[in-house]
Order: structure tokens, then sequence, then C-alpha cells
């Protein structure tokens, strides 16, 4: 069952720089207790928030979001006919 959705904490593009950062460092933290035991209105509201702050961060901070290039297909096929 789906809950309705309710506003929780400040809205991120309403939070300092410093909280963005440090608001998605605690949900981070704590996604895998509620993904196994968290009920699902909690890891529904968790994800919602989850997003948001990504969203958030990604549009703050593009040039510190860039994908690191070993990550990425083109660099893991580099790195593989490298070694």
């Amino acid at each position: 069952m789906t809950t309705t959705h309710r506003p929780t904490g400040v809205p991120a593009h309403q939070l300092s720089d410093d909280d963005v950062r440090r608001e998605l460092d605690r949900l981070h933290a704590t996604r895998h207790d509620t993904v196994l035991h968290g009920s699902q209105d909690a890891l529904e509201t968790h994800t919602r928030r989850m997003l948001e702050l990504e969203a958030e961060y990604l549009t703050r901070f593009p040039g510190e979001s860039a994908p690191n290039p070993a990550r990425t297909r083109a660099g893991a096929r580099r790195a593989a006919d490298a070694g």
C-alpha cells in the first residue's frame, strides 16, 4: 500500500550547501537499515528525500559529481585492455 506524500524536512532548495551535504551523507548512511528494517512508509519517505537531496546536490555542485573515468564503461574497457 502506498501512502500519501507528506513533506519531510526543509525543502532541499532552501538548505545551505553544508546542510545539503550533511543531510545527504546522513541519508546515505541510513539507507541500508531503512531498506532492511524500515516500514514501507519509511522506505518511501527515505527514498523521496534522498532523491530530492541528490538532485539538489547535482544542481549545485555539477563539477564535484563528474563521473570517475574508471567507473564508466569506456574507462573499465581501457583498464581491462591495459591489464
